[in-house]
């Protein structure tokens, strides 16, 4: 079995990056999400190792301090990170997995496993990714402006990423990551194995 591939998915909030990813490991079943680690604790109906892994706050420093994160960031007060050796440990048994992190983390991330495929997920327009943060009725105006000039931010890293997608329509999007997943996986290096196999036959 070969080494498994690791995608690096982020977006701007709003851009639909987590449906389209739901949507994307039900499609593909070689697909897994990789479980992250945080110190917030668990909402109603999450369960650890499932979501997250639930680590004490100290845990997670130590952890941190013992350079086992690939990435990690404090937001709102809680720590998340991702474990380098679970990650390396699926890759090694052949999974695919899709690590869904912002830009700062993805740069993180490729700085210790430089082969991870990027994609950066857009909106079609500010417009429309302003529409679509107004329409989920949660947000305050002032949080809107906020994540309005945070979505701005984050987009000018767009250019870090192998891989552009743009959501305007969703089947399009979904269609257009499954078939970046799939190109990835038949890259030559990857199917070595295959081709000796068949020049040997």
């Amino acid at each position: 079995m070969g080494q498994g591939i690791l995608f690096i998915v982020s977006a701007p909030s709003g851009a639909g990056k987590t449906s389209l990813v739901r949507a994307l490991l039900e499609r593909d079943p070689a697909l897994a999400l990789s479980v992250s680690c945080t110190t917030r604790a668990p909402r109603a109906g999450e369960r650890d190792g499932v979501h997250y892994h639930f680590l004490a706050r100290e845990r997670f420093e130590q952890a941190i301090a013992a350079g086992d994160f690939l990435e990690s960031a404090e937001v709102f007060g809680n720590l998340y990170g991702t474990r380098e050796q679970d990650v390396r440990d699926r890759l090694e048994a052949g999974e695919d997995l899709i690590l869904e992190i912002d830009w700062q983390g993805a740069r993180q991330v490729r700085a210790r496993i430089p082969e991870a495929v990027g994609i950066f997920v857009l909106p079609p327009s500010i417009a429309e990714l302003e529409r679509r943060l107004r329409g989920r009725g949660t947000d305050s105006d002032t949080v809107i402006a906020g994540r309005m000039a945070q979505a701005r931010d984050e987009m000018i890293h767009g250019d870090e990423y192998d891989y552009l997608v743009v959501n305007g329509d969703f089947d399009a999007a979904l269609a257009t990551l499954a078939a970046i997943v799939t190109a990835e996986r038949q890259r030559q290096a990857r199917q070595q194995g295959v081709l000796a196999a068949l020049l040997e036959g």
